[in-house]
């Protein structure tokens, strides 16, 4: 690829500085009572059902007052921004079943859930079980309080709903992929097109029951004009200690470097704190995410805690084939297998409960 060929630099709204966006509030979306009222009587609805997670279908809860702004969300942040902030349901009077239910249904109309690990589970839960830092491999970093580099995950788009928040810290933190890229053409245009080429990336540290050690996918892909991003050089350093994974050569390890000291420069990035029933939605693709260290509560049931969701866009958003973990990600409805793992659960009920790993 010479420099001439590789994609300009992104003008669209997924092309963002924080601290131009902390000047205004339009990231955030405040539910109406109506819209409150609505999704607290699906959520219940749900519950009572307690229906099979790997099956249940949106239009068996179909929205009214929430139906434009679930369309809107999606917009937002699979051809905007990347991301919003829906703000105003109320987790601190629900019980955690009503606020995973109700969760679970705006997700069915925003995506289509996929598994999260090799369990097979749709709701996962972001709640400190280990005193592990993530300097240890084995760490998980949804079960940790230390800070979390910024990465993609393993979907198009990832959500958190907020139970409890932390003592202290524990802020999410966006950056956009696009500006970071266009940073990178403006720096070193040399180095921009290697990050549209494969990289190893390591699947058994984000999951040890994984099936391989590691897939590929390239850093950025440009696919009918749409700029993605799946981003975490920490996935693909720790990727060479595989056998058979090519060494990464010095312009792709200065290009990584670059990738990362600008995500960290300030300005760059917007920081916003939970508050409890908050729920941000994200495409993966468009902004890299991360999280501050925190401090909890003692008692367990004051402890920070999020619900998270894994979703396949509706939206269909364009990408390279093999893109981020698209090639390697079970549906719901699908195990890998041709049996259920002993320990999966599919019930809104259970899911709503988190496991003791560490």
């Amino acid at each position: 690829m010479t420099v001439a060929e590789i994609p300009s630099p992104v003008l669209t709204a997924a092309a963002w500085r924080g601290d131009k966006l902390m000047e205004g509030q339009d990231w955030i979306y405040e539910l109406s009572d109506v819209q409150v009222a609505e999704l607290e009587t699906l959520g219940k609805r749900f519950l009572d059902a307690d229906p099979d997670l790997r099956f249940v279908q949106a239009e068996e809860y179909p929205l009214g007052a929430c139906a434009d702004a679930v369309k809107s969300w999606r917009e937002d942040v699979d051809f905007g921004r990347g991301f919003v902030l829906v703000r105003g349901l109320r987790s601190d009077q629900y019980s955690d079943a009503l606020s995973s239910a109700i969760y679970y249904v705006l997700g069915l109309h925003m995506g289509d859930a996929i598994r999260q690990n090799e369990m097979g589970d749709l709701l996962d839960h972001v709640y400190a079980t280990s005193d592990k830092t993530m300097d240890d491999p084995t760490a998980k970093s949804s079960k940790v309080r230390d800070k979390l580099v910024y990465h993609s995950d393993s979907s198009d788009i990832v959500s958190l709903m907020c139970l409890r928040g932390a003592k202290e810290g524990g802020l999410s933190c966006l950056v956009s992929g696009a500006e970071i890229y266009n940073e990178i053409l403006r720096r070193r245009p040399d180095l921009a097109h290697l990050l549209l080429e494969p990289f190893h990336w390591d699947w058994r540290r984000q999951d040890q029951e994984a099936p391989s050690d590691t897939y590929t996918s390239p850093v950025v892909s440009v696919e009918e004009g749409v700029f993605s991003m799946y981003a975490g050089s920490l996935y693909i350093v720790t990727a060479q200690n595989y056998p058979g994974v090519p060494k990464l050569t010095e312009d792709q390890l200065e290009v990584l470097r670059l990738f990362d000291e600008i995500t960290y420069e300030p300005g760059m990035a917007i920081a916003m704190d939970f508050r409890p029933g908050d729920i941000q939605w994200l495409s993966n693709y468009a902004a890299l995410h991360s999280r501050t260290e925190f401090q909890d509560y003692p008692e367990p049931q004051r402890k920070r805690h999020l619900l998270r969701l894994w979703l396949s866009s509706k939206t269909n958003r364009p990408v390279v084939q093999g893109f981020g973990k698209n090639g390697v990600v079970q549906h719901r409805a699908e195990h890998r297998e041709g049996k259920e793992h002993p320990d999966a659960r599919f019930s809104i009920r259970t899911m709503s409960v988190p496991r003791l790993l560490s």
